[in-house]
């Protein structure tokens, strides 16, 4: 540990840790433009001046102690950048001295210079570094009387990111992002002086699953997300704490919604999982929840009924059934609270083993995507409701369908073309209950049709494929009559076995916790914005030996 003074104050921070940094943790907040903790240092913003010294040393290179029995400090008469280098012993700094607060008005000035005065029309506004320091560290007017300098505009940059390059300070936050981290080198600045602008590199475009991520690092309105592009002020968005739900990866995200209509969804900060990234396929992936086909009402036969009644009728097919003429497919998708329901409806019904999740793979980007596409595999592997190698046990359902000796089958949210059954399949079943929120190929086949939430309209927890107990929370709400799956089921168990006393979602993760031991001494608001570690990874094997040859 060194010992650094800050403003007077004495402070102990690890080696390696940058001047900048050691300033937050002690309180002592340093402006910043070209600087994000996940990226490389270039210093070239100068927004992070401060004053620094070292300690005054006699001849034989002894620290002077003053009366406090600390060194002196010899302060360097030039300002400093805080973002480019790291703390020393006795390292002193003043944050908020006459010459720093001096440097930032400068600083402010110079990059005011040529930047348009569009703050109105900006998409930034509201979340900009730029008008916030201009209050905060800036100077109440501008000495500038030339013509600004123009550069070009609504430049698209890529499919999704849209360039305007009078707003940019060359910052280079997006240059180094995907250098470094989205490795895909297609970023650069041309062009001299006041006329530098940020562009791709020749017969390139920003094309990268990951370009989204320049606009959330973009600390000015220079890089725009084209779809999010002038649709909503963000002092306007409600904002939710939730989990992605595209892949096993379970990245930690923002969901901004207004009016119950979700308009981004951007990256939250959770260095165990996601650090503060998210790929442009997940964070995209939101628009069917306001499709206009969203199911909406419950249905029998395809004609609108009550919810009791579909509830009684679908409990009324299941108890005319034998168990080995029953089968439940439940999803990967679902959360925790939702599957443990199924593991009880299973007992209910007593077809152990005649169940599955459908499995979803893909191919893995080596950053934030999984190979596994559902985000609770872990949990309904943890729970019972799949094998160790999910979907195993489908080929048991298609050829009992086949063989007509299965008759009706539950499905969780699932298309059961998915699973391996063809409409001739559907078309043997005397039954298909289904909840879901979509229409979907085998929907005209179900006989009681359930409208349910999806992901961003209910509350619960997931695992990620690492283990991670995390939690969603609704953004907003679902449309009709349609309900949280957790109800369905929950209705659905009364009819059939007479159990209560789950009023709430809470009830259900306190029943849950009360079984599985993981969960033990959990409850969903327990678990936190950044998730708990319930299942501890394995290690990876060890790579052989190199052998001499």
């Amino acid at each position: 540990m060194l010992n650094v003074q800050i403003d007077g104050a004495w402070h102990q921070f690890p080696k390696g840790t940058r001047v900048i940094e050691a300033c937050s943790k002690a309180g002592k907040f340093v402006p910043r433009y070209c600087y994000h903790p996940k990226l490389s240092s270039p210093g070239n913003c100068r927004m992070c001046l401060i004053e620094l010294g070292t300690p005054k040393m006699t001849p034989d290179r002894k620290p002077v102690l003053g009366p406090d029995g600390k060194p002196e400090i010899a302060w360097i008469p030039r300002p400093q950048i805080s973002c480019a280098q790291d703390v020393s012993e006795g390292m002193g700094i003043r944050t908020d001295s006459p010459m720093v607060q001096e440097c930032r008005k400068g600083v402010m000035e110079f990059l005011l210079i040529n930047h348009p005065l569009d703050c109105p029309i900006c998409d930034q506004a509201g979340e900009c570094r730029l008008q916030e320091f201009s209050v905060e560290y800036g100077q109440a007017e501008s000495r500038f009387l030339e013509h600004k300098v123009k550069k070009p505009k609504n430049v698209e940059l890529g499919p999704r990111v849209t360039l305007d390059g009078e707003r940019c300070i060359l910052c280079t936050r997006c240059i180094r992002f995907m250098k470094e981290v989205a490795k895909d080198d297609v970023l650069g600045i041309v062009d001299r002086g006041s006329y530098n602008t940020i562009a791709c590199h020749p017969d390139r475009i920003l094309d990268s699953n990951y370009s989204l991520n320049t606009v959330d690092i973009c600390p000015v309105g220079a890089l725009t997300s084209t779809d999010f592009r002038f649709k909503m002020r963000v002092w306007f968005l409600k904002e939710t704490k939730t989990i992605d739900v595209n892949c096993g990866t379970g990245s930690n995200i923002t969901v901004g919604s207004r009016e119950n209509v979700i308009y981004r969804i951007t990256p939250r900060e959770n260095n165990d999982v996601n650090g503060v990234w998210l790929p442009d396929s997940h964070r995209l992936n939101f628009k069917y929840v306001n499709d206009p086909r969203r199911l909406k009402q419950p249905t029998v036969k395809g004609q609108p009924v009550e919810w009791r009644t579909a509830i009684a009728i679908a409990a009324e097919i299941l108890k005319s059934k034998s168990s080995d003429q029953l089968w439940l497919v439940a999803s990967g998708r679902a959360t925790n609270e939702e599957l443990f329901l199924a593991t009880r409806l299973i007992e209910a019904l007593e077809i152990q083993k005649q169940h599955d999740i459908v499995p979803r793979l893909g191919q893995s980007d080596g950053l934030l995507i999984a190979a596994d596409r559902n985000p609770n595999t872990t949990g309904a592997k943890l729970l019972g409701l799949t094998a160790s190698k999910p979907g195993s046990r489908l080929k048991k359902l298609i050829e009992g369908v086949r063989a007509g000796t299965i008759k009706v089958i539950v499905t969780l949210g699932e298309d059961l073309t998915k699973a391996g059954l063809t409409n001739e399949d559907l078309a043997r079943l005397e039954a298909i209950i289904a909840l879901d929120i979509l229409p979907n190929q085998p929907t005209p086949h179900a006989t009681v049709l359930l409208p349910a939430g999806a992901w961003c309209e209910k509350r619960g927890s997931m695992i990620n494929l690492k283990g991670r107990l995390q939690r969603l929370n609704r953004a907003v709400q679902p449309p009709g009559d349609a309900r949280d799956d957790w109800e369905i089921l929950r209705d659905l168990l009364q009819s059939l076995a007479g159990s209560n006393g789950l009023f709430s979602i809470e009830d259900v993760f306190k029943a849950m916790a009360a079984e599985v031991t993981q969960f033990a001494g959990l409850s969903l608001s327990k678990i936190g914005d950044l998730g708990v570690q319930v299942i501890q990874e394995k290690p990876a094997a060890p790579e052989p030996a190199a052998t001499a040859g």
